[in-house]
């Protein structure tokens, strides 16, 4: 009699051997109480009914019933009339160890370039996904170009031109997942063409020194000041430069137009490359928007930003708008790291944009965090008035630095004791005076007050 297959509710990876020493119900009792012990079925795990499981096996059913009977009188199975049979709680406890408590949450989270990502916009992004889902064909199911769908990469190279004055030819926009990945596949690009070493701006990110390593670039610390990347000491055999002009991090300066203009004097001389992190100028409060470094030398600047800060990091968007000699080297890239970025997402996505939903949505988030910096300003006024606080103007965190002698790296520890997450400028630089970054995004203001004044408590 045909099996049909349409009929199975569950499956199962078991096996039986009609000629082996061991009787069939004797094997299925093995194999499942091995798999339980073993963890790989986990508790409360769903199994096919004995019907189901004697077709799957071509044994009779009578076989499999004993042998659920056996291993539910052996505590193993838990089995209830009218319901599927699964795997007992008990059982699994005792063949593995108790898994760990997690963490108690941090009390304030002071954690820097964190976004508020309960303020995002569900029902609109909900909106655009079914959208795309509904339009796209059944070709789009599949593969599609590494570098992105038609449809995203028209909506961003318009959205970036307009926010943010990048010179954007949507043959040149790479879709990416996030920004690691997509330095990740520039550096690649740039160490195939025969680029040696990447200078990074410091204080920095540690990340991406980890991923250029791994291109293998070789990534050399260049200092930041009052007015940004200092030009005049990148090295002379740098091939290329990261850098964070619009809002630098973690010191919160602006690259100065001087230091814009040796920059882009630096690339030409050089014919060297600049890869501009983008990562949360949409954010400013008491200044005008800084167009990218992008707009004045496109083919010199690889300009990189993504969703995580102005959406969710969940969402794994990010993007490249790249000089029109490394598209090329960049799609090779992309294709040998994922074959391409979701494309349901991407089409959700540019129609979000296409919508003017980001707009709006930026709109409400520039007030939620513009009201949340000046309640953190007054209340380091307040409980900690011989702090200077910089790093104010734009972005998701300010850095309080204290009298010299403070040692923060124990007010940091102090304060994890007490659940509040911080991070110091130690963490981005080994030198520098004692500096706290205080991140504002998650907290409303009456926990940034509270948080402030235990803090204070912990200093003095």
């Amino acid at each position: 009699m045909p099996v049909d297959e349409a009929s199975w509710s569950t499956e199962l990876l078991l096996t039986v051997d009609r000629n082996g020493p061991a009787t069939l119900g004797a094997q299925v009792e093995t194999q499942l109480r091995d798999a339980i012990r073993q963890g790989v079925l986990r508790p409360a795990t769903q199994i096919p009914s004995t019907r189901d499981l004697a077709r799957q096996l071509g044994i009779s059913r009578r076989v499999v019933v004993d042998a659920y009977a056996q291993l539910a009188a052996e505590g193993y199975l838990t089995m209830r009339q009218g319901a599927r049979p699964r795997v007992s709680d008990a059982a699994a406890a005792a063949s593995e160890p108790a898994p760990a408590a997690p963490a108690p949450p941090p009390r304030y989270d002071f954690r820097p370039s964190v976004p508020d990502v309960s303020a995002f916009p569900r029902a609109a992004w909900l909106r655009s996904l079914k959208r795309a889902l509904s339009t796209l064909a059944d070709a789009g199911l599949g593969y599609g170009d590494p570098c992105g769908d038609p449809e995203p990469r028209a909506a961003l190279a318009a959205y970036l031109g307009r926010v943010r004055g990048v010179v954007a030819d949507p043959g040149r926009v790479v879709i990416t997942c996030g920004f690691g990945q997509a330095q990740g596949v520039v550096c690649q690009a740039l160490a195939r063409a025969g680029a040696q070493v990447l200078a990074i701006e410091d204080p920095s990110n540690l990340e991406p020194f980890a991923i250029a390593e791994r291109a293998g670039l070789t990534p050399v610390r260049v200092p930041v000041d009052d007015e940004g990347l200092r030009v005049d000491a990148l090295p002379d055999d740098a091939d290329a430069v990261l850098v964070t002009p619009a809002h630098q991090h973690p010191t919160g300066v602006v690259l100065s137009p001087e230091r814009r203009a040796a920059l882009v004097a630096w690339l030409r001389e050089r014919d060297a490359i600049a890869i501009e992190d983008d990562y949360d100028a949409e954010y400013r409060y008491d200044r005008a928007a800084v167009g990218a470094l992008q707009g004045l030398e496109p083919e010199r600047v690889v300009y990189a930003g993504s969703a995580s800060k102005t959406l969710a990091p969940a969402l794994r968007l990010g993007w490249l708008v790249v000089p029109q000699a490394l598209v090329e080297p960049v799609r090779q890239e992309k294709y040998l790291a994922d074959q391409g970025t979701s494309r349901i997402e991407q089409l959700a996505f540019a129609d979000f944009l296409e919508r003017g939903e980001l707009d709006r949505h930026l709109r409400r988030m520039r007030a939620r965090y513009h009201a949340r910096r000046d309640a953190l300003i007054e209340a380091l006024a307040e409980s900690l008035p011989e702090a200077t606080v910089r790093g104010i103007a734009a972005g998701l965190h300010v850095n309080v630095e204290l009298p010299e002698g403070v040692d923060d790296r124990a007010i940091q520890a102090a304060a994890s004791e007490r659940r509040i997450t911080l991070r110091t400028m130690r963490d981005y630089s080994p030198s520098g005076p004692p500096t706290l970054m205080l991140g504002y995004g998650q907290l409303p203001e009456p926990a940034i007050r509270a948080g402030v004044r235990e803090l204070a408590a912990l200093i003095a």
